[in-house]
């Protein structure tokens, strides 16, 4: 049985990345009207700023021109699935388990890409589906929220009463991290008990992280959630005003990885060229530009910095915390059941 779709259908932008900008589809979501030297991405939100340097790049170099089709997490992978009959995506790019969930569905195929010195569990079997840029579930919080809270048990203080929200389990990635990361600290019977007595505070279900960024920013929201790469990006973008963190527990901040991981689509209309952008995602000289341009961190280990951590980067914000792994197979296995029993517990 396919697992249950995980987010509720959203508005999609479209965006064309050429050199010239003459590819623009409008919109509308659709891709038909992409021509045989151009492809189609279909991702998860958030690298926007470095696909448009790194697509125009790959653009120059190859002649091959990148539609990009952003949503929610979710979104894009049944986007996928629902164009089964009629593909349009030619590399589909998602964060775990969305991605797994892509796979166990057949819709990803071997894109025949070296995957040298990139974390052999972070890839999946015959490099079906391969991390681009490394990412983790970090907080975010207006400087007006004194004192700052720095654990999960300062969430629960009754003064973020309609001032703290986060996206929901099963329908945003980000959203999904928290209740994965909850359950591998207090197990998951204690997670469910932990986000019940957050409900107290929660402004109600978003079914995307993004949106919640503005809200901390100007001051509508004390607290949310986010990621490390999309909260970094949008004080470098948006000037947002906001500090991120990463909230311990026990006296030790933990947080979950939670990369951007790319594949190659069944019935992809230009799957050779789809496998291109994938290799080139992938070489060391466009990984080197992840951490300055994308505020991600490289998947090729050889690239991440051993320098000194500096503010307001990757490095920075997560100095001194765990990066835990998880095994996102095991998490997709259980994951519509973890859902239901939240939601039950939540009423979200």
């Amino acid at each position: 049985m396919k697992p249950r779709k995980f987010l509720r259908t959203t508005a999609i932008v479209v965006t064309a990345l050429t050199t010239a900008l003459t590819a623009a589809c409008g919109g509308t979501g659709s891709t038909g009207s992409a021509g045989a030297n151009t492809i189609t991405v279909y991702s998860a939100d958030g690298l926007g700023s470095w696909y448009k340097t790194t697509f125009d790049k790959f653009t120059q170099d190859t002649g091959i021109a990148v539609n990009l089709v952003e949503a929610g997490s979710g979104e894009v992978v049944s986007r996928v699935e629902k164009e089964q009959s009629n593909p349009q995506a030619d590399l589909l790019v998602t964060l775990p388990p969305f991605i797994q969930k892509a796979d166990e569905s057949g819709l990803l195929v071997a894109s025949g890409a070296d995957t040298a010195g990139i974390a052999e569990g972070q890839v999946g079997p015959d490099g079906r589906y391969i991390p681009i840029v490394d990412n983790a579930l970090s907080f975010i919080a207006n400087p007006s929220a004194q004192p700052a809270p720095a654990s999960w048990d300062d969430l629960l203080d009754p003064r973020f009463k309609g001032k703290l929200q986060y996206s929901t389990p099963g329908q945003a990635g980000d959203g999904t991290a928290v209740l994965v990361l909850l359950q591998h600290l207090r197990g998951k019977d204690g997670a469910l008990e932990y986000l019940t007595k957050l409900q107290a505070n929660n402004v109600g279900p978003s079914s995307s992280t993004g949106k919640l960024q503005p809200k901390v920013s100007n001051g509508e929201l004390l607290v949310a959630n986010g990621d490390v790469q999309m909260n970094l990006g949008s004080i470098k973008d948006d000037g947002s005003k906001f500090t991120i963190f990463i909230p311990a527990h026990d006296g030790k901040r933990t947080t979950v990885s939670l990369p951007y991981v790319a594949g190659v689509t069944k019935g992809a209309p230009h799957a050779d060229d789809a496998k291109k952008l994938l290799t080139y995602l992938l070489s060391e000289d466009v990984q080197k530009t992840v951490a300055s341009d994308a505020l991600g961190i490289p998947v090729r280990e050889n690239l991440v910095s051993s320098a000194e951590p500096q503010p307001n980067t990757p490095a920075g914000v997560l100095n001194g915390v765990e990066l835990w792994a998880p095994d996102w197979n095991a998490v997709l296995a259980d994951l519509d059941a973890d859902v239901a029993a939240y939601q039950k517990a939540t009423g979200n």
